[in-house]
């Protein structure tokens, strides 16, 4: 997750983010596939969005992840993660 330097993130941001990682463990233990857990989680998050934005700042929130991934922050997490399962070396 990104660093939020101006404090503009909501206090239940953290837990938010627990709740949906514990429900991705969750659907993974019961042998649904990444892409369609993806898939699902992104379909629930655009709905909530639409349920508490204007579509152009819909658009604001989809440009902000799509510069996420264009500036090499997921790719970062792969890196990180397969460090991690291979401890560090």
């Amino acid at each position: 997750m990104q660093f939020d330097p101006q404090g503009v993130a909501p206090e239940d941001l953290s837990h938010a983010g627990s709740v949906v990682d514990k429900a991705i463990e969750y659907m993974l233990e019961q042998g649904i596939t990444p892409i369609s857990i993806a898939s699902a989680l992104l379909g629930g998050s655009l709905g909530m969005l639409a349920r508490s934005m204007d579509d152009r700042a819909v658009a604001g929130v989809l440009r902000s992840a799509l510069a996420s991934v264009e500036g090499g922050e997921l790719a970062e997490m792969r890196r990180a993660a397969a460090e991690g399962q291979s401890g560090g070396n």
